[in-house]
């Protein structure tokens, strides 16, 4: 069952380390069985909280999302994240 990982960019804390989260987390895409869905399109939130960015992401199943996630290139990535911005990261599950 396909699984996606949803990133919501509640608020930008430091444009350089995000620039360098974005370059490395392109680069963390590897050959993992990514395939984007939404990339910081334009956003209209009808209820809660505001959100500067979303990021959609479709995995093959769970353990490919994790597999990814908690990659070695992936978690050096996130490290700039944590640093750069606000996120909310969201696993969550397909119908199958």
């Amino acid at each position: 069952m396909p699984a996606y990982v949803i990133f919501i960019k509640n608020r930008t804390v430091d444009a350089d380390e995000l620039k360098t989260y974005s370059q490395k987390a392109a680069a963390a895409r590897g050959d993992h069985p990514i395939k984007p869905l939404a990339f910081y399109g334009p956003v209209e939130v009808l209820e809660g909280d505001a959100a500067e960015g979303v990021v959609l992401i479709e995995f093959p199943d769970k353990a490919a999302a994790k597999a990814w996630y908690d990659s070695p290139a992936y978690q050096e990535a996130k490290q700039h994240r944590l640093k750069g911005g606000d996120y909310r990261i969201i696993l969550v599950e397909g119908l199958g």
